[in-house]
């Protein structure tokens, strides 16, 4: 506090995990990107488990530790090594096309302001295409 009695200290900042409704809100994402996968016969087949369970679990841990949420992720399961992680799989394309649609449909499900889907998407977006080990442009 100065003399006039303001507060002078910074304000502290949320995170984006945070700020759009912590765990509750990723695992929503995650739960309806599945529902997605589930269905999807391009993508089905990817997911060695038959259950999927597992595999959302890991999604929605990595997501809330990337966007300032707990490091219960990498407490788990160490460095992400999302390139090497998924080098089993061929991730074409059409598969990074899919995984999108999925994907878009699960960030519109959760009714964000348009700057913080913007920003989850931009993301999103970004980290599928990095995803792509086959095709022409790898």
């Amino acid at each position: 506090m100065n003399p006039h009695g303001e507060n002078t200290q910074p304000e502290p900042t949320v995170s984006f995990f945070a700020a759009i409704g912590g765990e509750p809100t990723f695992r929503k994402l995650v739960a309806e990107f599945y529902a997605g996968v589930a269905q999807d016969p391009l993508l089905r087949p990817m997911y060695p488990e038959e259950d999927l369970g597992p595999a959302a679990d890991r999604l929605a841990l990595f997501l809330m530790q990337y966007w300032g949420g707990p490091n219960t992720y990498s407490a788990q399961r160490g460095h992400p090594r999302l390139r090497m992680r998924h080098a089993p799989f061929r991730v074409d394309a059409a598969a990074r096309d899919a995984w999108l649609r999925h994907m878009h449909d699960a960030v519109d499900s959760l009714g964000l302001p348009p700057e913080q889907a913007g920003m989850l998407w931009d993301y999103l977006e970004r980290a599928a295409y990095f995803m792509v080990n086959t095709g022409p442009d790898v």
